[in-house]
């Protein structure tokens, strides 16, 4: 039997994660306050005012892998989060307030190379969240997948890295890949299986230290001849979710 093993949300896109013991989705939403801010960087090419844009627009740790290396701890009632990281120590602030915005901003500055694009400003998109996808997506990752790539890697691996919400035990490694088209009852919710994750080069970022120090796509390329690790869903069936929920696969 598949179980729910963890659940994490990350506030802000490419910047921090926390872990949740439960959480109650919603039909038509994204994972709650997953994603609900993001960075915009001041080579955008797309205006976040309009509603979602894709991420090249703003900061992630594909381009800046120090990125990975921030904790978050997020306040819903008082919407303000706190970061944290090995370099920067910690920081508290409401990323809706201009003021906070720079405080934040003259935090993360270290982390953002000098000849990159830079953070210009904190945006929100509440209800939909700048998910990766053009729809309101909720991930679901496989921890046999996780053990199998860090066996092709012969060592541990973070799985932070992969930057996934809802985490299951009890099927083999991939299996989730087989899904597609179907739908699955995850606690009480019901979740319909969209498309494969494509992971980027964020995954090779360790999240304690933001260094790169793990060849994670060249591990499912010579493994398993593509670069897909997890799964996109969407919430079709209000439900909650708790660490130790049964995953059934629904047909």
């Amino acid at each position: 039997m598949a179980q729910v093993a963890a659940l994490w949300r990350h506030p802000i896109k490419s910047h921090g994660r926390e872990a949740l013991n439960c959480v109650a989705l919603a039909a038509g939403q994204p994972f709650p306050w997953d994603r609900r801010w993001a960075v915009v960087h001041d080579a955008a090419a797309e205006d976040a005012s309009n509603g979602w844009i894709p991420c090249q627009n703003f900061m992630i740790g594909t381009r800046t892998p120090g990125l990975a290396g921030i904790w978050a701890k997020l306040d819903t009632e008082a919407g303000r989060i706190t970061l944290t990281h090995a370099d920067l120590g910690d920081i508290s602030f409401a990323p809706d307030e201009a003021e906070d915005q720079a405080r934040f901003l003259n935090w993360v500055m270290p982390l953002c190379p000098e000849t990159r694009a830079r953070p210009a400003a904190v945006v929100a998109l509440p209800g939909r969240g700048w998910t990766d996808t053009d729809y309101p997506s909720v991930t679901v990752m496989n921890t046999a997948t996780h053990r199998a790539v860090e066996d092709r890697l012969g060592r541990p691996l973070e799985p932070e890295r992969w930057r996934g919400n809802i985490w299951f035990d009890g099927q083999e490694a991939f299996e989730e890949l087989n899904w597609i088209g179907k739908r699955l009852r995850i606690g009480s919710a019901i979740l319909e299986v969209r498309e494969p994750v494509k992971r980027c080069l964020h995954t090779a970022a360790n999240p304690k230290t933001g260094a790169r120090d793990a060849d994670t796509l060249g591990a499912l390329d010579a493994g398993w001849g593509h670069r897909n690790f997890g799964i996109y869903t969407e919430v079709v069936q209000d439900g909650a979710v708790a660490i130790g929920d049964e995953l059934e696969i629904l047909k």
